[in-house]
């Protein structure tokens, strides 16, 4: 009688810990469950968010259907600044043609013309494919950039020419990666193509003047060498700021022509 009393608290007591032990797996689990969920949820709010409005205008549009996929604010704020490139970067490249004295300037000059010459054609068939309406002059700022190339002389302009031009295709390479990594619209996506290929090529033809002082491409001047002219009008994004918002190098930067 003893004994089966015995063997009863044994087969209670080992059900208990079959009771606890299966209780301690399933919060183990739904603590697994939860500490997923929470980055999934920050990655759906704040961080989705945040990579969808980090490249350009809003247009205010939202996202359209095409024939070529979504057209998201993004996009359409892309074609529209490579539009705007051609419209001062090919005649600041014919003027550098004309005036450049150093054979590197000239050079620079011809592979503006050409690459923006065939860009320019593209976003404007994209433009026609897409229904957007793209702008047919340069915006204010830059007409000012090319007032200011054409006010220079000697090597103060083709400094100028090789600084500015630079810091503009230096700061909008970040931006066609990004548009050719998220559109998902065809036509976008092969102009973003094109657009890398073109700005690679013209960084690496303005490298080769020898003139791109490295330092002056920071956004944030140096220390000691004053806040670059035009900054204050040129720092803003914005549709009609052209493919990237280049304030000009610090007067400091540039060689006075001789006398």
């Amino acid at each position: 009688m003893l004994s089966i009393r015995r063997s009863a608290v044994g087969s209670l007591s080992v059900a208990k810990k079959h009771v606890l032990g299966t209780t301690a797996v399933i919060g183990a689990l739904a603590f697994t469950l939860i500490a997923l969920l929470i980055p999934v949820q920050s990655f759906g709010g704040k961080s989705a968010s945040a990579s969808t409005s980090a490249g350009g205008d809003d247009d205010g549009l939202g996202t359209l259907s095409t024939a070529f996929g979504p057209l998201t604010p993004q996009d359409r704020d892309f074609v529209r600044k490579v539009r705007l490139a051609g419209l001062w970067e090919l005649p600041a490249g014919r003027d550098a043609v004309q005036r450049g004295k150093r054979p590197t300037v000239r050079t620079a000059g011809e592979h503006l013309i050409e690459g923006h010459t065939e860009l320019d054609r593209r976003s404007l068939e994209v433009g026609q494919a897409l229904g957007m309406e793209l702008p047919n002059q340069p915006n204010a700022q830059q007409q000012e950039w090319l007032a200011q190339l054409a006010a220079a002389q000697g090597p103060q302009y083709e400094q100028l020419f090789a600084q500015l031009l630079r810091r503009a295709h230096g700061k909008v390479f970040a931006v066609v990666a990004q548009v050719r990594a998220q559109t998902r619209n065809s036509m976008v996506r092969q102009l973003a193509n094109d657009a890398n290929t073109t700005v690679l090529d013209h960084i690496t033809v303005l490298e080769a003047t020898g003139l791109v002082d490295f330092d002056g491409l920071a956004d944030t001047p140096p220390a000691g060498s004053g806040t670059a002219p035009g900054s204050g009008s040129g720092s803003g994004s914005g549709s009609g700021s052209g493919v990237a918002p280049v304030p000009l190098p610090a007067s400091s930067t540039l060689s006075r022509p001789t006398k």
